[in-house]
């Protein structure tokens, strides 16, 4: 099989475009191409507004190493396809006498619940907050009234924090073993496109990720394994240095070898009792910072030359710089057409994120714009000092916004931070948001009030937004040289994407949850110091974003099943 890279065709193209395009790099009749097969594309902008797509594909060809031997020296455009087919260990000696209970059902969990449950290992997964369809439901409920269901949000519930967000699946976590195609594979296995296998920025959407959780919830079950829902782990239980059970919701005790810690970035209240029972674990750097839109039509003009995407998707971006103090501003988590949506999940805090139906047809472009913090600005020190960090910023983006999301234009943020560290002009005249009206966000109840006149003057969008939004002063949430940083860094933006610093670009926050503030520590063989615990995915630092968690959460699979092999399991619960 040759792999044959650089093959372009038209947006819009067929079957028979993409075929005759790779006969023509091979230089051979198209008949002579047996099986095509796409491996990888991306979107070839260079020569805007004509936009290509260019293609990774194997393919098995007549007379295959005369082909080849016509590429010596040039294999960066045909080779033979070295494509590594992933692999499940082979049980270990040792026999489970106990489930493996795996806590939390976000990729991690997911994954490696399932990869478990299909070599017939029968965990128990065990969530905190409620299934998919009726954590959608309390979702929309806290979206359109602002009242949080604690254990069941955009955090907390089946699926995890990335149910509700773009469904972005690329990583860059190497894959030499085959991992991050497994994992997407999986997800087409269970509802997705076939595209996210060789997108160069595949995402599923929202509304479709939401299924897909469902149907490998299912097949979990089908398989053996237990999903139980409102089951927290309040304690687990150690004896000798070794896991030997956990409690549930403070009363039903489960007894267990093997626990797995897939329990998300924002389970403080879990990192807060896993401190206590002495595991060991420290703090980590992450990034803070604020969601900032602008229209789809502005990033799609900048992207591929024009305001509309036609047949090709909403147009998306990344961007980074080094601000004057050193610290990094970068884009995170960019929505096309996505909505910022409030993603908080405890009371009296405010948190954001970005979200992406599967169409991406919404008007706003959205992605954050953070900057990286470390212990050393937590101030405080212990291995939960960055959650209380966490939780100020959120204090403060509550107060901001009034228990909603706090919005901004650019224009007035601008003003307040370099006023601020200039010293040359008072705080923010409001005398010009006093009695005036804009029109209302799409889930707000009452008026809001306007930013500043010359915002006014020059705004021509609106924000989008899941949840009540309110203007307020953003520039009071995050410290002064985060806010420093993200100007310089929208500054130097717009050298890459016209009108990145555009006066009406609304800046919403506090995104404060991009990683986890802690890190679980594990040694090679992927535990705790406590033997039996397993660390895992992005709540324990060992991941970032969707489809790293899932390959984490299958690594801790492989560990597992590489030392035991299922045997006659006791999968009863008993009571204390």
């Amino acid at each position: 099989m040759l792999r044959v890279n650089q093959v372009k065709v038209k947006p819009g193209y067929s079957d028979a475009d993409l075929k005759r395009s790779t006969a023509n790099v091979l230089r051979i009749p198209e008949e002579n191409i047996i099986t095509l097969k796409i491996i990888r594309q991306s979107i070839d902008a260079r020569k805007k507004p004509q936009i290509y797509y260019s293609y990774s594909v194997d393919v098995t060809v007549k007379e295959e190493e005369k082909v080849l031997r016509r590429f010596r020296g040039k294999e960066n455009q045909v080779c033979k396809s070295q494509q590594q087919a992933y692999r499940f260990p082979k049980p270990g000696k040792n026999i489970l006498k106990k489930p493996i209970l795996i806590v939390g059902t976000g990729p991690a969990g997911l994954f490696c619940g399932y990869f478990l449950a299909l070599h017939g290992y029968r965990p128990i997964l065990l969530e905190r907050g409620k299934c998919v369809e009726e954590r959608r439901r309390d979702v929309r409920a806290f979206w359109e009234t602002g009242r949080l269901a604690p254990d069941s949000n955009v955090q907390f519930g089946e699926g995890g924090a990335g149910t509700f967000s773009d469904g972005k699946l690329n990583t860059l976590v190497k894959d030499k073993d085959g991992r991050n195609r497994i994992v997407l594979e999986t997800f087409v296995k269970f509802g997705a496109k076939e595209r996210i296998c060789y997108e160069a920025k595949p995402h599923i959407g929202t509304d479709v990720l939401c299924d897909v959780v469902k149907r490998m919830r299912d097949e979990i079950i089908r398989l053996g394994g237990q999903v139980r829902f409102e089951s927290q782990v309040t304690e687990i239980e150690l004896e000798q240095g070794h896991v030997t059970g956990a409690v549930v919701n403070g009363g039903e005790r489960i007894a267990c070898e093997q626990l797995v810690a897939a329990i998300g970035h924002s389970a403080r209240d879990t990192f807060a009792m896993l401190h206590k029972k002495q595991i060991p674990m420290e703090a980590k750097a992450f990034a803070v910072g604020l969601r900032v839109e602008h229209p789809q039509s502005m990033i799609n003009e900048s992207q591929y030359g024009m305001p509309e995407a036609g047949s090709l998707e909403a147009a998306p971006y990344k961007v980074a710089a080094k601000a004057k103090n050193g610290r990094g501003v970068y884009s995170f988590c960019m929505c096309p057409g996505g909505y910022v949506v409030n993603a908080s999940s405890e009371s009296g805090h405010t948190a954001v994120n970005g979200m992406s139906y599967s169409g991406r047809d919404g008007k706003n472009a959205n992605s954050a714009i953070i900057v990286t913090v470390t212990p050393e600005d937590f101030g405080a020190e212990g291995p939960l000092a960055g959650i209380a960090f966490q939780r100020r910023l959120e204090q403060r983006a509550y107060e901001v916004g009034g228990g909603k999301i706090p919005v901004q234009r650019y224009v007035d943020f601008k003003r307040q931070v370099l006023c601020g560290s200039l010293n040359i002009c008072g705080s923010l005249n409001t005398e010009n948001a006093v009695g005036k009206e804009s029109p209302l966000s799409e889930h707000s109840t009452e008026a809001l009030p306007v930013p500043s006149e010359n915002a006014v003057m020059e705004a021509s969008f609106l924000p989008q937004c899941k949840g009540q939004y309110q203007w307020g002063d953003v520039s009071k949430i995050l410290p002064a040289e985060c806010n420093t940083a993200i100007v310089e860094g929208m500054e130097a933006f717009s050298a890459q994407i016209k009108g990145f610093n555009r006066s009406d670009a609304c800046l919403s926050g506090v995104e404060s949850r991009t990683s986890s503030p802690v890190r679980i520590l594990r040694d090679d063989g992927l535990q705790s110091q406590i033997r039996g615990l397993y660390p895992c995915g992005e709540g324990a630092g060992y991941a970032g974003g969707i489809v790293s968690a899932a390959m984490d959460g299958i690594r801790v699979a492989e560990q597992i099943a590489a030392e035991f092999q299922p045997g006659n399991m006791e999968t009863e619960p008993w009571e204390i």
